[in-house]
């Protein structure tokens, strides 16, 4: 409460007052499905399934997952900007492990050629930008860098405000990827750079979104500045194209997809949402619908099951980012993959590889949205199980006529 002659001087400095939106803010660009009919009512939980419904959804999964590769290969790397720390005795057995897995997206990054001068890194779920501050690292000697930290929630020990490198640039957007139009952020709208899409560890849904904001509502959006739907600004400047592929058109530097590469490392399956996942067009390819897609991202949680062995004995560490992490791989152990109406009907094992199973029917809906969108994408195993048990990484890069050109 506040008395009523010191009001408005209150309303000036209260925290709870409604910030105004940033320049970049546009309600929902990212969201994905507006319509109201499709989206599905309220399903009752996993747990109270019966066993032949349970059984029928294994049936439509295995169904679904035939002919898919389901078998990834290992693309564990490293890099050399990590080497001292991976060598330091200080940092503790969690902060090693999260090294490890930040040494091998860079490594991957590395091998997509994605480490470059001219470039704009855009860090989803950015959270103290450690992901960034290794890039940086890696691109000391690179001019012309630009990093854009996204992240919706306030966040202390940000380590990108220690960065006094002349040539890099770090800019923090507070804001849901889900209202996020990259095109007019105020660098990407000046300088038109090419954008890499980064995240180490991208909660469920928040993948989507940023998947959504890199390769349609930035790509589609580069060639205007205006508010007219995309379709509109772009069909004067260019030839007529299959509408299912609205990049792949001319040969032309300004036709060239503006998101030079994708690599995201997954996690927490069962928070994503039919509402914004990218891969419907798949799944309904196959038969499956939003009823499917609720359960089946349920059960991904049933892959973590030994989630809890593996973290009851973590090392406590200093770094707040590394208990951050831990506590939310210790969340994933608490949903329904330990149901007791599961007991006696299916053992741990069968569980962890019905729960892997959904883990990448959902990720190929994505790799198959992305070559739809023009890129070459591929999941890959980055890091061992034992280091985490999310140890998949999401790449893409566009077809090889579509590469952007650095602007340096």
């Amino acid at each position: 409460t506040v008395y009523e002659d010191q009001l408005q001087k209150h309303l000036k400095k209260c925290n709870s007052r409604e910030k105004p939106k940033p320049v970049y803010f546009v309600r929902d660009i990212n969201a994905g499905l507006k319509d109201v009919a499709e989206i599905p009512e309220k399903q009752v939980p996993l747990s109270s399934l019966s066993i032949e419904e349970l059984q029928n959804l294994i049936i439509k999964l295995k169904k679904a997952s035939n002919g898919l590769e389901l078998h990834l290969k290992e693309q564990i790397l490293s890099h050399q900007a990590l080497q001292e720390a991976l060598n330091d005795p200080k940092n503790g057995e969690s902060a090693f492990k999260h090294l490890k897995q930040q040494a091998s997206i860079l490594g991957n990054m590395e091998k997509l050629h994605l480490l470059g001068p001219g470039m704009c890194f855009v860090e989803f779920g950015a959270g103290r930008g450690k992901l960034s501050h290794w890039v940086d690292i890696a691109l000391e000697n690179v001019e012309s860098v630009q990093f854009l930290l996204v992240e919706r929630a306030t966040t202390r020990f940000k380590v990108d405000g220690k960065h006094k490198r002349r040539d890099s640039i770090f800019e923090r957007l507070q804001v849901d990827i889900q209202h996020l139009c990259l095109n007019k952020v105020p660098i990407l709208e000046k300088k038109r750079l090419p954008v890499v899409g980064i995240g180490k560890h991208l909660c469920g849904a928040a993948t989507d979104l940023a998947l959504r904001c890199l390769v349609e509502s930035y790509t589609t959006c580069c060639d205007g500045e205006d508010e007219e739907p995309a379709p509109k600004r772009c069909r004067a400047a260019q030839t007529e194209v299959a509408p299912h592929k609205p990049a792949a058109n001319t040969s032309t530097t300004e036709d060239h997809k503006p998101v030079a590469g994708i690599v995201i490392a997954l996690c927490c399956h069962h928070k994503c949402d039919w509402t914004h996942y990218v891969g419907r067009e798949f799944f309904k390819s196959v038969g499956l619908g939003p009823v499917e897609f609720h359960y089946f991202q349920r059960m991904s949680s049933w892959a973590t099951c030994g989630m809890r062995e593996t973290t009851s004995k973590a090392s406590t560490s200093e770094d707040s980012e590394d208990q951050t992490n831990e506590e939310h791989e210790r969340t994933l152990s608490r949903t329904e993959s330990g149901s007791d109406t599961l007991q006696g009907i299916l053992s741990v094992e069968e569980r962890k590889e019905i729960g892997c199973l959904c883990k990448r029917l959902i990720d190929h809906g994505r790799v198959e949205y992305l070559q739809q969108q023009g890129y070459k994408a591929a999941l890959q195993y980055y890091t061992e199980s034992a280091v985490s048990l999310e140890n998949v990484l999401l790449t893409a890069v566009p077809n090889p006529s579509l590469i952007p050109e650095p602007n340096i």
